[in-house]
C-alpha cells in the first residue's frame, strides 16, 4: 500500500524471481511479506505495530531455511489478524478485490492458540429473531463452527419455547468437530426459522446438562467447555440456573452474542458473560461477525499464557502440494506441520506479542 491506500506492485528492493523449489512460483527468499484479510482495517495501530516487531522474524525465517533447505513456507499467525509468510510472494486478490484468507481459521493456528474444548451453540430462534438477525445469527454460527478443529466436540441447539437440536439424530451429544459434520451442521442452519417466545433459562440448563452427561462418558475433549449463546437479548440474568450449574468452579465459560443494533438487554448479557469467566461481544451486520467471533479465542488461551505454556503443539499433516495456501485440508499427506509460540528469544523486539504462532511446513519424501 501506498501512503493513500492504494495497492502498488511490489519492486524496488522487494525483488520477486521463480524458485523451483516452491514449485517454480516467484518468490523472495531474503523478506517475508505480509498479509491481511479485506474485511479488517490494515492501519489499525495493533496491526501496524505488530507487523513492525516481527519484521524480527525475516532473520528467523531465512535462518531456518538456511539450516533446513527442505523447508518450504513458513507462516507466522497474529491474533489480530496479520499474517506473515516467507519466502515473500504477492497475493492476488480475487475478481471482487477481496483477500478472504484469514490465518486465525486455519487449523494450525487454532490448535496452537487454543486447548481442545468441548462447545454447544445456542441459538435464539423467537419470533424478535425474524429477518436480518436470523441471518446474523446464522453466519455468526457458520463462522463459529470456523473456529472449532478436529480436537474439539460441538452440538447446535435452536431455541423458543421448546428446544429444536439443528440436528434432531444427535440430540443430547456432541459430535468430533470435522470437516464432514461441520459441513452437515451448516446445511441444518438454513432450515431454522423464528416464531414464538424465546426461553433462554430452558436452553441453558439443557445445554449444562448436555456438557456435564457428555464429559462424564470421557468421549469429549476432557478440557475446556464453552456455551456460546446467539441471541438479541435476554430479559434476565438467569444467575439461578448458573448458580446450580457452573458456580462455584465455573467451569464452563459463557459467551454471548448480542445480535442487531438494540442494547436494552445488553447488560444482561453481560454479567452472564463476566459471572462465568467468559466475553460478551456485539454482532449490529454481517460485516461485524468474523472479528467479533473471534475474541473468544483470545480468552480461551489466556490459561496458557498465564500458567506461561508455550509447549510446541504438532498438528495433523498438512500439504500445500502446490505453492498455493487455499488448500483442501482433507487431502493432506506427505508434509508435516509444526506450531510454537514466539517468545522473547526469538523476537527481541518487545511490543504486544499476542500469543502469535510460527509455523513450518518440511517436506518429507513421498515412497
Amino acid at each position: 500500500m501506498d501512503e493513500e491506500g492504494k495497492s502498488v506492485e511490489l519492486g524496488g528492493e522487494f525483488i520477486l524471481q521463480p524458485n523451483e523449489h516452491f514449485n517454480n512460483l516467484s518468490v523472495n527468499l531474503s523478506l517475508s511479506v505480509v498479509q491481511v484479510p479485506t474485511n479488517m482495517y490494515n492501519k489499525d495501530a495493533a496491526i501496524v505495530n505488530g507487523v513492525y516487531w516481527s519484521e524480527a522474524l525475516n532473520k528467523v525465517f531465512v535462518d531456518n531455511f538456511n539450516r533446513d533447505p527442505s523447508l518450504i513456507w513458513q507462516y507466522f499467525g497474529s491474533a489480530k489478524g496479520f499474517f506473515r509468510q516467507y519466502p515473500g510472494i504477492k497475493w492476488t486478490p480475487d475478481e471482487h478485490g477481496v483477500l478472504e484468507f484469514d490465518c486465525r481459521n486455519r487449523k494450525w493456528y487454532i490448535q496452537a492458540a487454543t486447548s481442545p474444548k468441548d462447545v454447544v451453540i445456542l441459538v435464539d430462534v423467537s419470533g424478535s429473531m425474524k429477518g436480518l438477525r436470523l441471518t446474523i445469527a446464522r453466519q455468526t454460527v457458520s463462522s463459529i463452527l470456523d473456529t472449532l478443529g478436529d480436537d474439539d466436540f460441538f452440538n447446535i441447539i435452536a431455541y423458543n419455547e421448546e428446544l429444536h437440536y439443528v440436528e434432531p439424530c444427535l440430540n443430547g451429544t456432541l459430535v468430533q468437530a470435522d470437516i464432514t459434520n461441520k459441513n452437515h451442521f451448516r446445511q441444518r442452519l438454513d432450515k431454522l426459522f423464528a416464531k414464538g417466545i424465546g426461553m433462554l433459562d430452558m436452553a441453558l440448563t439443557e445445554a449444562f446438562e448436555l456438557l456435564s452427561n457428555f464429559n462424564q462418558t470421557g468421549r469429549g475433549s476432557v478440557c475446556s467447555q464453552a456455551i456460546m449463546l446467539v441471541t438479541d437479548g435476554a430479559v434476565k440474568t438467569y444467575d439461578a440456573v448458573f448458580a446450580m450449574y457452573n458456580w462455584p468452579d465455573r467451569k464452563v465459560r459463557v459467551f454471548p452474542y448480542l445480535i442487531g443494533r438494540e442494547s436494552a438487554f445488553a447488560d444482561n448479557l453481560k454479567w452472564m458473560a463476566c459471572a462465568n469467566k467468559g466475553y460478551f461481544t456485539q454482532i449490529s451486520t454481517l460485516a461485524d461477525v468474523q472479528e467479533n467471533v473471534m475474541e473468544y479465542l483470545h480468552v480461551l488461551s489466556r490459561p496458557k499464557v498465564i500458567d506461561r505454556e508455550h509447549d510446541m503443539v504438532w498438528t495433523e499433516a498438512y500439504v500445500d502440494n502446490t505453492g498455493a495456501l487455499e488448500e483442501d485440508e482433507e487431502q493432506a499427506e506427505g508434509d508435516t506441520t509444526e506450531e510454537m509460540m514466539v517468545e522473547g528469544a526469538r523476537v527481541e523486539t518487545g511490543g504486544d506479542r499476542d500469543d502469535p504462532e510460527l509455523r513450518k511446513d518440511e517436506s518429507l519424501q513421498q515412497n
